[in-house]
């Protein structure tokens, strides 16, 4: 059910970005291209990783995008898993929970601590699933980002 992306897995990926995008109600923010992601998953320096959930049939219904964090705190890597979707229709057929398994494992296989995301506020299904796998909400930390003008501002 779940397995590596591959090369070839890129315009899928990309239509299931572009399909959370919708979702999250930003998908004039979702301005990625497959090239991008081409580049960020399997060019010569990954920056990030991903795993796809397929049906019975093998099409691919999900897809986890994830890269590798740090803790000062703990002293070691863990993961922040920056999207995870599963498409409407495949919905409750357990993909969701076998792609965060997925990354449980790689984390306590390779010794890391913590495996965190953020979710909107909004978005009271995934709050209800995630809490129910024994993920806790951070309540206490905001989160802030420098995008566009201000980060070009910043940066000059």
């Amino acid at each position: 059910m779940i397995r590596k992306a591959t090369p070839s897995d890129i315009p899928v990926i990309h239509q299931m970005v572009r399909e959370l995008a919708e979702y999250e109600k930003c998908l004039d923010e979702a301005r990625a291209t497959e090239e991008q992601l081409r580049e960020a998953l399997f060019g010569e320096h990954p920056a990030a990783f991903a795993h796809i959930a397929q049906d019975e049939s093998g099409e691919p219904v999900g897809f986890s995008l994830w890269f590798l964090n740090f803790s000062t705190w703990r002293g070691v890597h863990g993961i922040y898993l920056e999207d995870l979707y599963v498409r409407p229709e495949a919905r409750g057929g357990g993909h969701g929970k076998a792609l965060l398994t997925e990354l449980a494992r790689i984390c306590v296989a390779r010794g890391y601590e913590r495996l965190e995301w953020s979710v909107l506020n909004w978005n009271t299904p995934s709050i209800a699933f995630y809490e129910s796998l024994g993920a806790r909400p951070q309540d206490e930390w905001t989160v802030y980002r420098l995008t566009d003008e201000a980060l070009t501002a910043l940066g000059a």
